[in-house]
């Protein structure tokens, strides 16, 4: 036995005799020594807050000399010390040290076990302990449960989750984290402190991590996105289904005046806080944009999350002609992906809205973009009927997208109806043959167009073909159209305040480009045609 001087303790000896004095001396300091050398609990508590502590503790932890229950109490004593220089090393170990984690991949698996079984409890029970809870005006205090929730999360997933083979051992552990992430959500998704974060533990934990989280979302609580995403992402049907719903109770929450009225005197103490004193209009003003932001948050996480309820919800916020057009253009845009491509009903409300004359044109453009997720035959009917428009953006946009849904086969349809467009502006033809030179089928683009050159077809469809040669069009095709440059036929006319309706090329002319006024066929081709063909040598 050494002293802590390293020195080593010897029977005094007179003369190769052993004498009476100092068997009894010796007696003595053996038995103060043993007394010395033994370890309890005590020590366990100690040394989690010394320099050399974990050496020690890992040391009790690893040797078969100690009983199993200080073994376990020296492991719950490593994850109980306070990170050093940002590291919880009684977990994860040091350069020079392992930690609890480390320690118990290089035992034998019997031993292991016997620890593991006793430890799985004690972690369980911290975990399960209920967040602390903020006084009001003071930050949150720090969670002590967070130690205790990191190793459990380690044994469960370091080394393929071989430190926890026994399979209801492992269960319990994934029910108390699922608990630990439902109970202060908020608080705990945002602690810097975690060695794993939320969303790592639940790509792990997967569907059962998320069961409880639709509760979470409620008027005015926080990380409704965070727990929007989350669910999206790992929860079954079912969970999915309530977070619908419970999202459509927060955005009918945020869109009334009850939100308003809850609202109002934290955006009253602001404006003191920073001295503004807005009108009586100006206030209202800032609410409204408040609550349409707060609005467009909740579309977000709808967007997210998909279902039923939700679906049902915006669709009826985009129909509702009383309601701002941003708002009708979020609830669309929050549609994206959700929609069911079966769903009739669904499909003729955002055509309904997309075809009405008073439809904003924002709106519009994100109905159509809607649309386009239905199958060609449930909405090509209602986009040529959109044709007729007296809006040409209105057509521009449905053209785009019957265009985009269709190959060449379909080309000659798309033809006929263009055929019979009024109003049409230069920006359409040469868009419309943009996204018919990118079209797929068996027959090639150029082969379906070229019969729409000739004169005998109506004006709108000969300048779509034409528009066809200014995106694909080569200097060897340009023998083939030089007819058309004495065509004197009309090309359409604007209607009356049309915005961005017009009839203009850039062409040279002395030195310099500028902007001529096309009339006619034969000048489209010309001054607005022909040249970007002069560029080409091949498509």
């Amino acid at each position: 036995m050494s002293d802590t001087t390293g020195q080593i303790f010897r029977t005094p000896r007179v003369s190769g005799v052993w004498t009476r004095a100092g068997i009894a001396a010796s007696a003595l300091v053996l038995a103060l020594g043993v007394e010395a050398c033994r370890t309890n609990a005590d020590n366990i508590q100690h040394w989690a807050t010394t320099v050399q502590g974990p050496k020690k503790l890992i040391a009790v932890l690893t040797h078969d000399k100690y009983p199993i229950e200080l073994r376990v109490d020296a492991a719950l004593a490593l994850i109980r010390m306070k990170p050093r220089n940002g590291r919880r090393i009684g977990i994860d170990g040091s350069d020079d040290q392992p930690g609890l984690i480390a320690s118990l991949t290089q035992m034998p698996p019997v031993t292991r076990q016997q620890i593991v079984s006793h430890l799985v409890p004690a972690l369980e029970a911290e975990i399960l302990k209920p967040p602390p809870v903020a006084q009001a005006g003071q930050a949150a205090p720090s969670d002590p449960s967070v130690p205790y929730k990191d190793a459990a999360f380690a044994l469960l997933t370091t080394d393929g989750g071989r430190l926890l083979n026994d399979a209801s051992l492992r269960q319990r552990l994934r029910t108390a984290l699922a608990h630990w992430i439902s109970q202060g959500f908020a608080q705990r998704f945002d602690d810097s402190s975690q060695t794993y974060a939320v969303k790592q533990m639940v790509g792990e934990l997967k569907s059962d991590a998320v069961k409880a989280l639709p509760a979470l979302i409620q008027p005015d609580a926080p990380k409704i996105d965070a727990l929007s995403d989350l669910i999206a992402d790992y929860g079954d049907p079912a969970t999915k289904l309530a977070a619908s719903q419970r999202l459509v109770a927060v955005a009918s929450d945020v869109d009334s005046p009850a939100w308003i009225n809850r609202k109002s005197p934290g955006v009253e103490s602001a404006n003191k806080a920073s001295k503004l004193s807005p009108t009586p209009e100006q206030f209202k003003a800032q609410m409204a944009q408040y609550q349409q932001e707060e609005l467009l948050r909740v579309f977000a996480s709808m967007k997210r999350v998909g279902g039923a309820p939700t679906v049902a919800f915006l669709l009826k916020i985009a129909q509702d002609k009383t309601v701002d057009p941003k708002d009708r253009a979020g609830a669309l845009a929050a549609l994206q992906g959700n929609l069911d491509p079966k769903n009739t009903a669904q499909a003729d409300a955002v055509l309904a809205v997309a075809g009405a004359a008073d439809t904003p044109d924002e709106v519009r453009d994100v109905a159509l973009q809607r649309a386009g997720e239905f199958p060609r035959a449930a909405v090509i009917e209602r986009l040529y009927g959109l044709f007729a428009s007296p809006s040409w953006k209105v057509r521009w946009v449905a053209a785009e997208l019957v265009l985009k849904m269709s190959d060449t086969s379909q080309l000659p349809e798309f033809m006929d109806h263009i055929g019979k467009a009024e109003g049409m502006a230069i920006t359409e033809p040469l868009r419309y043959g943009s996204l018919i030179a990118q079209m797929k089928g068996s027959t090639p683009p150029v082969k379906v167009i070229e019969p729409y050159i000739g004169s005998s077809k109506p004006v709108p469809a000969r300048l779509t073909a034409l528009g066809y040669y200014y995106e694909r069009g080569t200097k060897n095709d340009i023998g083939k159209l030089s007819h058309l440059e004495g065509d004197r036929e009309k090309t359409p006319t604007c209607a009356k305040e049309a915005d961005g309706c017009e009839w203009k090329c850039e062409v040279e002319g002395e030195g310099k480009r500028e902007t001529k006024d096309i009339a006619t066929v034969g000048e489209f081709f010309t001054y607005c045609i022909k040249p970007a063909m002069e560029k080409r040598t091949t498509p």
